[in-house]
């Protein structure tokens, strides 16, 4: 089942995400098989937040997972939204 993770970053706080960004991209690298696609927000140039969609058996599964990124381990995100998702149209995931 596929899910889309919407996660907004806590204001001012790029340093942070910069500091563990290798982490994180470890971290999906290493889950690329349930992590489909992913990058970041960006305004003025700075990132602000991500999107990922994942594929996972379930939400509990999903949410797991995102606990799990060194992001949120590191309290980066004011928020995250997750919502199932389906594909329609575009690249095959």
């Amino acid at each position: 089942m596929l899910f889309v993770a919407l996660c907004f970053d806590k204001p001012g706080h790029v340093d942070l995400r910069m500091s563990t960004r290798a982490a994180h991209l470890a971290f999906l690298d290493a889950h690329a098989a349930q992590v489909k696609l992913a990058g970041p927000f960006v305004e003025n140039d700075k990132p602000v937040g991500s999107m990922l969609i994942l594929d996972c058996p379930d939400e509990a599964s999903a949410r797991a997972l995102l606990a799990k990124d060194p992001y949120a381990a590191a309290g980066l995100f004011e928020r995250v939204e997750l919502k199932a998702w389906k594909r329609v149209v575009g690249a095959e995931l």
